[in-house]
C-alpha cells in the first residue's frame, strides 16, 4: 500500500524519514536490545533521549539560558487549566484575547482559575480576522496575556505581538518549528506535538524561569506544578517516552533540513500556491482576511456546498486524506504543516482544477 498525503490537523503527518528511523530502531534501539517504548524511564539511555530533545529543540528555537523547557501529558486542552493554575497564583486577573474557538476554550478553562479580562475579540466577525492590537483591553496589573496565534480550526494567523509589559502566553500547537520566533518576547509557549512536532501524548512547554516560582505547590497536583516538573526534569511521574523519542527524531530532521528558517521558506511557498489556487477560481474561496492567513491551515468552501460529500470521496480516492473541515465549521480544510511536501500541495492543486473541470 503506498502512502497518502495526509492533510489532517492533527494527529498530523510526520515525516518519513523519522517514520522510517524509528520503524528501523522499534525493537532495537541502539543496541540495546529494548524498543524505547520498553526503556525506565530514568534509565541512562533514556535520559540521552530527554537531553538530546531539549538540546535540538533549544538550538532550533534559540531559546535562551533564562528558560525551562518542559513535557508535560494531556494535550493543549490540559494545558488551558494548567497554565491559569500555576500562573495566576497571586494575581487577581489574566488577561486572553479571544480569535477563535481554541483561545474561546482557554478563555472558558481559564475562568475555573482567575478572574478573566478579555483583551479583544473578533467573535462578532465570526472570527475571521485579528483585532486591532491598538484597541486591546489590557490590565497591566494581570498575570499574563494568553494569545493564540494560530487558530487551527478557523485558519486564522498572527505573527506580531501586542505591545505590553506582561509576560505573554502563546499557544503555538500549530506554528512552532515553522517559522522563526524571537522567543524572549514569551513568558511561556505552550503546543500540542501533533501537529509539526511528533505524535499525539507530549505538549512542549518553553517557561521563563521566573514564573516558575509562581506554582502554589501547596494547592496543586504534583504532577501539574510547573515549578515542580521544572525541578524533576519533566519526570514527576512517567513521562510519555515514546512521543519524547520521535520528537527527538524530529528535532533531528528539521535541523537536516536547515533548519526553521530553512522550513519557512518552504511553508511560504507551499501556502502561497495553495491560496493563489483558491484565489484563481470562483468555485472555491476562503474566508479569513489576507492579512492574517494561516501558512499551517488552510480553510476552504465550495460555491456549491452539495459538491462537499463528493469532493471528499473522490479526493480520498485519489490519495488525499482527511481534507474535511472541522465539525463545528464545515467545508474543507487542509493542513499543511512542516512534514507535508510540496508534492502534496501540488497534488491537492491538481485536483482541485480536475474537480473544477468537471463540476464546475
Amino acid at each position: 500500500m503506498s502512502r497518502v498525503y495526509n492533510f489532517c490537523s492533527g494527529p498530523a503527518a510526520l515525516p518519513e524519514a523519522v517514520l522510517a528511523k524509528a520503524q528501523a530502531e522499534l525493537l532495537d534501539w541502539h543496541g540495546k536490545g529494548v524498543s524505547v517504548m520498553e526503556m525506565s524511564h530514568r534509565s541512562e539511555e533514556f535520559m540521552s533521549i530527554l537531553a538530546s530533545a531539549k538540546a535540538r529543540l533549544s538550538q532550533l528555537l534559540n531559546i535562551p539560558d533564562d528558560y525551562d523547557i518542559i513535557f508535560t501529558q494531556g494535550g493543549a486542552s490540559a494545558s488551558f487549566a494548567q497554565i491559569p493554575a500555576n500562573l495566576s497564583h497571586g494575581f487577581e486577573s489574566a488577561c486572553y484575547l479571544d480569535t477563535g474557538a481554541w483561545s474561546t476554550k482557554a478563555l472558558k478553562e481559564a475562568k475555573k482559575y482567575t478572574n478573566v479580562v478579555l483583551a479583544g475579540s473578533s467573535k462578532d466577525v465570526n472570527y475571521t480576522t485579528v483585532p486591532d492590537f491598538s484597541t486591546l483591553n489590557l490590565d497591566e496589573t494581570a498575570a499574563y496575556l494568553h494569545l493564540t496565534p494560530n487558530e487551527t480550526i478557523g485558519g486564522l494567523e498572527f505573527a506580531d505581538l501586542p505591545e505590553t509589559n506582561l509576560p505573554i502566553v502563546a499557544d503555538l500547537s500549530s506554528t512552532i518549528l515553522s517559522r522563526p520566533i524571537d522567543v524572549s518576547q514569551y513568558g511561556m509557549i505552550y503546543a500540542g506535538a501533533q501537529k509539526n512536532i511528533g505524535p499525539a501524548g507530549v505538549v512542549i512547554n518553553i517557561i521563563r524561569k521566573d514564573l516558575l516560582a509562581r506554582s502554589n505547590n501547596d494547592a496543586l497536583p504534583s504532577v501539574w506544578s510547573f515549578e515542580n516538573l521544572a525541578k524533576n526534569d519533566s519526570m514527576v511521574n512517567t513521562p510519555p517516552t515514546f512521543a519524547i523519542y520521535l520528537a527527538d527524531l524530529v528535532f533531528e530532521w528539521l535541523d537536516a533540513q536547515g533548519g526553521v528558517s530553512a522550513m519557512e521558506q518552504v511553508n511560504i511557498q507551499k501556502a502561497e500556491l495553495l491560496y493563489q489556487a483558491i484565489d484563481n477560481s470562483d468555485f472555491y474561496s476562503t474566508p479569513i482576511d489576507v492579512r492574517y492567513r494561516s501558512r499551517m491551515n488552510v480553510p476552504f468552501v465550495l460555491a456549491d456546498e452539495s459538491l462537499e460529500k463528493t469532493f471528499l470521496k473522490e479526493s480520498e480516492e485519489a490519495g488525499l486524506r482527511t481534507l474535511a473541515g472541522h465539525r463545528s465549521v464545515g467545508g474543507m480544510r487542509a493542513s499543511i504543516y512542516n512534514a507535508m511536501p510540496l508534492a502534496g500541495v501540488q497534488a491537492l492543486i491538481d485536483f482541485m482544477q480536475a474537480f473544477e473541470k468537471r463540476y464546475g
